[in-house]
């Protein structure tokens, strides 16, 4: 296997375990909101429909990633997420009726 292909491989792995679908729809809601304030963003809630996106979003709005890793894999997660929440998008239009918002609860200055 070539360099190319391992690279494409592992760009794609990290993209699908990091996705903000995943995340915000197959997980329990303790799972994305606690990714959410590790990453110290300034979302305070987001919306079920479309929540892979809003997740995608709110770590973009984080305090900058000085490793320059972050940055890449979420501009390539927001096409996959915007993709994958138009699948689920029946799923989490019911969840948003009946639980509401994903709620973090995290704000800046407070740990």
């Amino acid at each position: 296997m070539d360099i190319k292909k391992l690279a494409s491989l592992g760009v794609i792995s990290l993209s699908i375990s990091g996705c903000g679908t995943l995340n915000t729809v197959f997980r329990e809601d303790v799972a994305a909101t606690r990714e959410l304030r590790k990453q110290k963003t300034y979302c305070q809630s987001i919306p079920r429909v479309y929540s892979g996106l809003a997740f995608d979003f709110c770590l973009l709005n984080a305090p900058p990633d000085y490793t320059g890793v972050l940055v890449p894999l979420v501009l390539v997660d927001l096409a996959l997420s915007g993709a994958a929440d138009t699948v689920v998008l029946p799923y989490t239009l019911y969840r948003q009726g009946k639980d509401g918002n994903l709620g973090v609860y995290w704000r800046p200055g407070r740990s």
